[in-house]
């Protein structure tokens, strides 16, 4: 099944872009959103304890990240936005009963004595019917069941289902005509020095990918402005500068299949930094839910802040993808001789380590996750201690921990180069641009009742 590669790993050479773009135009989403108002808290869950409700949290992000890849109608990258939807809606059901933070574009009063779990689990619930395909529908319909058997019947469970559908609701209506799916944005540069263009994908027999999902950088943004706010970080280096060459000798040295150049340890981070995104970023997440001890508002939040942090990440990369549209190292190191560069060597025969996902490389699309991931997760609890432990779904029973954000930023920009599918500017300037994004984001939003 072709299907991921880049963002987690194969984010998505695999990808033969499944999905049909047919589904409307780009359009700006409704600007005439509620104002945030904190809700005033009402009676804290008394169905289960605090460890139980934030327990729900988790069980629901991880529901929503197996639903999300069982989806073939959607392409890897596409993942990360309807997961930021899913937080979204989740982060309003709770803070809109519990109150302590303020909602995002959401001020519907909760009714007196519901439950905040209850109103969590409808919340995914209805968000993820909306978005997923039809086949993970009896999936999700009996998670949701065996999610409310573990809260007692009555007016608070009820109550609680109730404002959770109101906040999914909500959420579902404002991201209509947001530029999902413009069917009218599509990748029309001609091939030349330095422009991207398909390459190879890993299939039997070889076909040209064309670029996935070209209207992720036109979507409208969960918190950011827009997604040239920070989608546009400059050009990356011309093909005829020293600064060109040098990267692009490290990428052929490095980044090659069989490199001899490259060291074990190397070859171990690459590889460790080539599975599934989405998936360890989650998974991580989780496990934050445990080590900080995290009750039900504050899982929320964390889940939200991040994973919205995450959604405006990917369509500012996207939307520079697109932009700058800049070639792969797979191309330039083949056709090298065209680049009018007498310090780079072409090679016909090079590969890369892992196969080249069907889309730019200017700017990585993992190194900008990272970025968004390690400073929204600073960010919301205020701390330069991470405690990060990642897992990688390219391989398997190993997992690394990090304490520091600039740890695990510089592991993955310099895998993406050793895995050759990346130029070094791409992944440095990849990383900033995400946490720009998430900074904006925990900036504006999340904030406690009461801060402006």
């Amino acid at each position: 099944m072709l299907r991921r590669q880049e963002n987690g790993s194969t984010l998505m050479s695999q990808v033969a872009v499944r999905r049909s773009l047919a589904k409307g135009t780009a359009a700006v989403l409704l600007t005439s959103l509620i104002v945030t108002v904190p809700t005033t808290a009402s009676a804290k869950d008394t169905t289960a304890d605090q460890a139980a409700a934030a327990a729900a949290i988790s069980e629901w992000n991880e529901i929503a990240q197996k639903t999300l890849l069982a989806d073939t109608t959607k392409a890897i990258p596409e993942d990360f936005l309807y997961m930021g939807f899913v937080h979204a809606a989740v982060y309003n059901a709770v803070v809109g009963i519990e109150g302590r933070y303020q909602p995002y574009r959401f001020r519907a009063k909760a009714p007196q004595g519901a439950s905040s779990q209850a109103a969590a689990v409808a919340a995914a619930h209805k968000v993820l019917l909306e978005y997923s395909a039809d086949a993970q529908h009896a999936n999700l319909d009996a998670s949701y069941t065996a999610s409310l058997a573990k809260i007692p019947d009555g007016d608070t469970e009820t109550r609680g289902v109730t404002f959770g559908e109101l906040a999914a609701d909500t959420l579902i209506k404002q991201r209509a005509d947001d530029g999902r799916n413009a069917a009218a944005i599509k990748f029309t540069q001609q091939p030349a020095p330095g422009v991207w263009r398909p390459t190879p994908a890993p299939t039997t027999p070889p076909n040209l990918s064309p670029f996935a999902v070209p209207w992720l950088g036109s979507v409208t943004p969960l918190l950011v402005k827009s997604s040239d706010q920070f989608g546009e970080p400059g050009t990356p280096p011309k093909v005829t500068s020293a600064q060109y060459a040098k990267e692009f000798n490290e990428v052929k040295a490095l980044g090659s299949l069989n490199s001899t150049k490259r060291t074990t340890k190397q070859t171990d981070t690459a590889k460790f930094y080539s599975g599934n995104g989405l998936v360890q970023f989650n998974t991580a997440l989780r496990d934050q839910v445990s080590v900080r001890k995290l009750d039900i508002v504050d899982a929320a939040r964390m889940f939200a802040a991040v994973n919205m942090s995450l959604a405006d990440g990917i369509i500012s990369i996207w939307h520079a993808k697109y932009l700058y549209s800049f070639w792969r190292p797979i191309t330039a190191i083949q056709l090298a001789k065209t680049d009018g560069n007498p310090a780079t060597t072409a090679d016909p025969s090079w590969q890369p380590m892992l196969a080249t996902p069907p889309y730019p490389d200017y700017v990585s699309g993992y190194s900008g996750l990272i970025g968004a991931f390690t400073r929204a997760l600073r960010e919301t609890f205020h701390t330069q201690n991470l405690k990060i432990t990642f897992i990688s779904t390219a391989v398997p029973n190993v997992t690394r921990f990090y304490h520091s954000e600039k740890a695990a930023c510089q592991e993955v920009v310099d895998a993406r180069v050793w895995l050759g599918i990346h130029f070094r500017t791409a992944d440095v300037r990849g990383a900033r641009m995400g946490q720009q994004v998430a900074d904006w984001a925990l900036d504006h939003y999340f904030h406690p009742v009461g801060q402006p």
